[in-house]
């Protein structure tokens, strides 16, 4: 929890308390369905939710903003930034429900009344977003293919509209064809050495009626 306040040091009472719950809480619910690694659950701030707070870095999403989580897995990046921005609305998405009953379960405990979950494939969605994040649940190819016509025509935010992708490595023959996505390094904000090759790529997208 210390890395959290490290980096947010200006978290509310609430936030602090629901942060500080997420242990317990995936602890738990690891026990019962696991969503998350043993490793991964004894380092759960750094390697999930920080990882998840890096795109808080990079832009601060607006009261009354909405964000689609696809490939949310146990609840990453959309439960962490869910507590953080209280006033924008999270719909995360997985296509294996049992991930979600530990989504659903969290987002209860914590009393999250901007999160909601869908148990579907990507591409089955509707709706417009302002931004849709992920955790590298594939290529970007495929992951553009899956979320075209989702993202929402008035920008009002600093960054346009469009893909906000958590991914690790190098990212030169898979981005390619995106011109217009912009790499930002982890290790820019953190200094921990799990972020010394991740990214977050912002790729903007036009709306498309």
């Amino acid at each position: 929890m210390h890395l959290i306040q490290k980096y947010f040091p200006n978290l509310s009472e609430i936030q602090f308390k629901q942060f500080e719950a997420l242990q317990g809480l995936y602890g738990d619910w690891n026990s019962q369905i696991n969503v998350i690694s043993r490793k991964d659950i004894e380092s759960l701030y750094l390697r999930h939710v920080l990882h998840s707070l890096s795109i808080a870095k990079l832009i601060q999403f607006k009261a009354g903003a909405k964000i689609l989580d696809i490939g949310t897995g146990g609840g990453f990046p959309g439960i962490p930034l869910a507590i953080l921005f209280p006033e924008v609305t999270f719909h995360l998405v997985d296509s294996i429900n049992k991930k979600l009953k530990v989504v659903n379960g969290v987002a209860e405990s914590l009393g999250l009344e901007n999160v909601y979950t869908t148990h579907a494939r990507a591409e089955t969605i509707k709706g417009q977003y302002d931004f849709i994040v992920s955790r590298a649940v594939t290529t970007m190819p495929d992951f553009v293919s899956w979320i075209k016509n989702r993202v929402a025509k008035t920008n009002t935010h600093a960054i346009k509209n469009g893909i906000l992708y958590l991914k690790g490595g190098d990212l030169t023959e898979e981005l390619k064809t995106y011109t217009k996505a912009t790499l930002y390094d982890l290790s820019a904000y953190f200094e921990e050495d799990f972020f010394e090759t991740k990214k977050i790529v912002h790729l903007p997208l036009k709306y498309k009626g």
